[in-house]
């Protein structure tokens, strides 16, 4: 069954065009994946299918009282609303009918307004929703209903948003980077929901696990073109290359038949006959072929860099907390030539405090990091890139270095630099504030590696990146010659670049685990699995154990307890960025520290105090 068709679609910027003359269609039960690079108009089609745009020619058709939900990449929500608000004023009838339950519950002495309300749940089995509800709340991490929308970060804004299009369970659900801000567990969490949820997708991702294992068909945007591949992302990448494989032989004969055209076009007399314009006219379409040569930006480099000598990085029972939050505890390790060190964790377990201090960004409450005399450190980190007003990409990357040094006395240019990683010549005179938020990304990336380092740091190098300049970035590290450690959510980016982990547990605990993420991930069998899937008679009855002034009180607790913890959430957040000053005093740093482990020390009471409610309402 067709839900949208788009018919002959055409957009372009001024002079630019993105794409013209598209047509596809989003059948039911199509888990759909666009592929292209940044700047090729994938989000504008995406906006356009939507219904926010409407495309300069042809036309989008949908399926009569068909519903469609959009998640954007900048969600659009109400900033004076809190998550609970946001939730409950969505255009979803059983949305309504908890909103009225819980209503009732609030007056309990209105007994018959609570019998109409508890009807109206077990009529439409809003148990279920409700239950389904809390649990992708949960999983999104998104459970102090009170926050404010305002005082959200941008990715807890994205998961929110995340959460509202689940719940409005549309026919069509059109996702932009769905996996952007959040974690592992949560990524494999939503690929379990999409595997088992009977919907229909259509979704721009860099996530290339995320292709793999919940689209079954691709559509590629190339240079305007849509080409479509029936099958997952192994089976897009294989019929990829068979595709381009046969460009390539058609354009080394259509050079051929040039060279053959051109030589007959320099021996021709001035008087031209009939017979010989028509030909001239036909070079003029054969000549305008050969132009249209593709660029892959490989990059295969033979690179110069400084030798590391025998001491590289050492560190020597390594201490280091914030307050009672222990990062590490005694930690001894050295880093050998060539190692190619993942680093993975849950979030606040250390990771970039880890990155900081073998970077020498901070030092060590303890212990000692050595590093070796030859060592030159390039560090990517999450903070991004500044630049001064009216600069350009070129004179960007030209403060940081003019060329790399390659071996047998060849050099690479910034400029050369930069076209490898997708800036034509063009978009080098580009100013920066023009750039996208990927294009950024890719920039800071190149004014890392123009210095040459032998001992290369990225902190989440893929996000914002498309999976054309993942492709360019993956090549680049695997030809990389020096060390490099690597913090990443992005599971495919590890599995290929990385040949060990370091995995920080929490309190100063660490393993080295000698495989990759996939290979970690089977050694602790941990893959989370959907908590969706428990029967409707458990939901019901656990909703419905406790009388609902009981349930009333307990939910008051809670809410009153979940108010405390952001707070005190907040304050901890101000005092960890207080660390970071540079100017503070020894005796300022260890006031802060008891401080810090005062407020975690609350933190986590409440939080059991929390649980223990939880517990009774499940109860």
């Amino acid at each position: 069954m067709n839900l949208i068709s788009i018919e002959q679609v055409a957009r372009s910027f001024g002079e630019r065009i993105l794409f013209k003359d598209i047509s596809f269609g989003i059948n039911k039960g199509q888990k759909i994946g666009l592929i292209a690079e940044n700047g090729s108009g994938k989000s504008s089609l995406l906006d356009i299918i939507a219904g926010k745009t409407l495309p300069d020619q042809g036309q989008v058709n949908y399926r009569k009282d068909m519903k469609l939900a959009f998640l954007a990449q900048e969600p659009e929500l109400n900033n004076e609303w809190t998550i609970e608000e946001t939730l409950t004023r969505a255009d979803h009838p059983m949305m309504r009918v908890i909103t009225a339950y819980e209503h009732a519950l609030l007056h309990p002495e209105d007994e018959k307004s609570y019998q109409v309300a508890f009807e109206a749940m077990e009529r439409s089995s809003a148990w279920d929703f409700e239950f389904q509800y809390q649990q992708i709340l949960s999983r999104l991490k998104l459970e102090d209903l009170t926050l404010k929308v305002g005082n959200m970060s941008g990715g807890q804004k994205k998961r929110l948003a995340l959460a509202l299009a689940l719940l409005e369970t549309p026919d069509v659900l059109l996702l932009d980077e769905p996996t952007n801000h959040l974690d592992l567990g949560m990524m494999e969490w939503l690929e379990a929901y999409f595997a088992k949820e009977k919907m229909t997708l259509f979704m721009v991702t860099h996530d290339r696990y995320f292709l793999e294992r919940v689209c079954d068909q691709i559509i590629e945007l190339d240079r305007g073109e849509l080409y479509h591949y029936s099958g997952n992302y192994s089976y897009f990448l294989e019929k990829r290359q068979e595709r381009l494989a046969l460009e390539a032989l058609m354009q080394h004969k259509n050079d051929q038949v040039f060279k053959s055209e051109l030589d007959w076009i320099r021996r021709q007399p001035k008087a031209r006959t009939t017979k010989s314009k028509s030909r001239i006219d036909d070079f003029a379409a054969i000549e305008a072929k050969t132009k249209q040569r593709r660029q892959e930006h490989k990059i295969q480099l033979e690179i110069n860099m400084n030798r590391l000598g025998a001491k590289i990085i050492e560190c020597h029972k390594v201490h280091h907390a914030f307050g009672q939050k222990v990062i590490l505890d005694g930690f001894s390790y050295h880093f050998q030539p060539a190692e190619r060190l993942g680093i993975v964790g849950k979030n606040g377990t250390g990771k970039s405090t880890f990155l900081n201090l073998i970077s020498g960004k901070i030092d060590p409450q303890g212990g000692k990091i050595v590093l070796g005399e030859t060592v030159q450190i390039g560090y990517y980190t999450q903070a991004g890139i500044e630049v001064k007003p009216g600069q350009k990409v070129i004179e960007v990357i030209q403060e940081f270095g003019e060329y790399i040094p390659l071996k047998h006395g060849r050099q690479l240019s910034a400029s050369q630099l930069l076209e490898r990683f997708l800036f034509d010549r063009k978009k080098q005179y580009d100013y920066v504030e023009k750039l996208s938020g990927g294009e950024r990304k890719r920039l800071y990336l190149c004014t890392v590696l123009i210095q040459n380092p032998n001992f290369l740091i990225l902190d989440e190098p893929t996000n914002d990146l498309d999976v054309v300049t993942l492709g360019v970035l993956e090549s680049f590290l695997l030809d990389f010659p020096g060390c490099l450690v690597v913090v990443s959510h992005d599971r495919y980016f590890m599995d290929k670049i990385v040949d060990h982990l370091l995995v920080f547990e929490g309190q100063g605990a660490f393993t080295d685990f000698p495989g990759n993420y996939s290979d970690y991930r089977a050694y602790t069998q941990d893959a989370p699995k959907s908590s969706l899937s428990q029967s409707a008679e458990t939901k019901k009855e656990v909703t419905k154990v406790k009388t609902p002034q009981q349930n009333l009180q307990i939910k008051k607790e809670i809410q009153k307890i979940e108010t405390q913890i952001s707070v005190l959430e907040k304050e901890k957040s101000e005092l960890e960025l207080a660390f970071l000053n540079p100017g503070l005093s020894p005796e300022e740093m260890t006031k802060l520290s008891i401080k810090l482990a005062k407020v975690t020390d609350e933190i986590d009471e409440k939080t059991m105090i929390w649980m223990e409610y939880s517990d009774e309402m499940g109860q």
